[in-house]
């Protein structure tokens, strides 16, 4: 039996759902490490939320199996599972005190009145909410209500922890602060995290790893790093952010990695050419992309004409159009977007080798 206190390992094989003639997963298999904070993402009706639901044991699999620690939980009632669960609602009894609604859990598990109090005391304390102990969920804020539903799917030290889009209902200041107060909820427990969301920027900063689905298909699973700067697809690439795509022709593995003509000039980078034949995509994020009057000898870079700008704030979001006609999008500082857009300049885009990447060309 797992001990109290012990993060799960979990592991999912072949997983696939459906309902009637709708296929919500298919073939599923991942990993989920020891004490790992590991992110579903996807776009409404991906799939995400019906493996969170598969995980919690609320939802039987169409076929596959679910392991826990080594021990086949596919067909374990949720009740019977080691996992806490925070819904995108809280679902807090409204009748009950915060100390109450925290204690629920262990009160269920029939712990001794000394050990629920002790434990209700240590999670009180750990998220936050000394002084509002008797108070009904009524009473508290958005935030102080999502603290309550981690303190009470936390009290009873699960093996793994769900959370299924928490901060939905919070507004963005508010959202950044539960997303600090979970990272470090995650590494005081050191209890196993899965999160559901659709924000990418919130999946990027919360994450060991990022599992990204789509159509019920898990596209690829990685480090934040990872995902972001080498997408496994193009659909990938688009989901997590904005993303800048210029033909490449002529490509050619090189001793770094690989060369190709960009608007009939070369350009390098250092991934692997494989398997997206003499023609691809060359993709850069906006932020690797930089303005220059002209490109150094050796440097990437493509002639373009600033179309149009945005004010950021601290930077100036600027539209170009290439020579040939393609579209690209920069964040730049806003006297050098102040100068690009005078006159009409022609400018040069430039980006490090090690930035881009390829894609196939056509299809996602």
């Amino acid at each position: 039996m797992r001990q109290p206190g012990r993060a799960a390992e979990i592991k999912a094989i072949g997983i696939g759902k459906s309902f009637g003639s709708f296929r919500a997963l298919d073939n599923l298999s991942l990993d989920i490490g020891r004490g790992e904070f590991l992110t579903l993402l996807g776009p409404s009706g991906s799939g995400k939320t019906t493996f969170l639901m598969i995980l919690a044991g609320f939802v039987q699999p169409t076929e596959g199996r679910l392991f826990s620690d080594g021990v086949d939980i596919t067909e374990r009632p949720a009740e019977q599972r080691a996992a806490g669960m925070v819904f995108q609602g809280y679902a807090l009894f409204p009748h009950m005190s915060v100390e109450a609604n925290i204690a629920f859990p262990l009160k269920v598990r029939k712990k001794s009145a000394a050990d629920i109090k002790r434990r209700v005391g240590e999670m009180i304390e750990r998220v936050g909410l000394n002084g509002h102990e008797k108070k009904l969920p009524a009473q508290l804020s958005g935030g102080q209500q999502q603290r309550v539903a981690l303190a009470r799917a936390l009290v009873f030290e699960p093996g793994v922890l769900l959370l299924d889009e928490p901060f939905s209902a919070l507004d963005k200041g508010l959202r950044g602060q539960m997303q600090a107060e979970m990272k470090r909820l995650h590494q005081e427990t050191g209890t196993t995290f899965v999160f559901v969301t659709h924000d990418q920027s919130e999946a990027l900063a919360l994450s060991s790893r990022v599992a990204i689905f789509n159509h019920g298909e898990l596209l690829q699973v990685g480090a934040p790093d990872e995902v972001y700067d080498r997408p496994a697809n193009r659909f990938v690439a688009e989901f997590l952010g904005e993303i800048n795509m210029l033909p490449l022709k002529e490509i050619r593995s090189a001793d770094n990695g690989a060369t190709g003509l960009c608007e009939d000039r070369t350009v390098s980078l250092r991934g692997s050419a494989n398997g997206v034949g003499s023609n691809a995509i060359l993709a850069i994020r906006p932020e690797y992309m930089s303005i220059a009057c002209e490109a150094a000898a050796g440097e990437n870079g493509i002639a373009a004409t600033a179309t149009n700008s945005t004010y950021l704030g601290a930077a100036t979001r600027l539209d170009l159009t290439t020579r040939q006609g393609a579209k690209v999008t920069v964040s730049v500082p806003n006297e050098v977007a102040a100068s690009a857009l005078s006159k009409g300049n022609s400018v040069w885009l430039t980006w490090p080798a090690e930035k881009g990447f390829l894609l196939p060309d056509g299809g996602r």
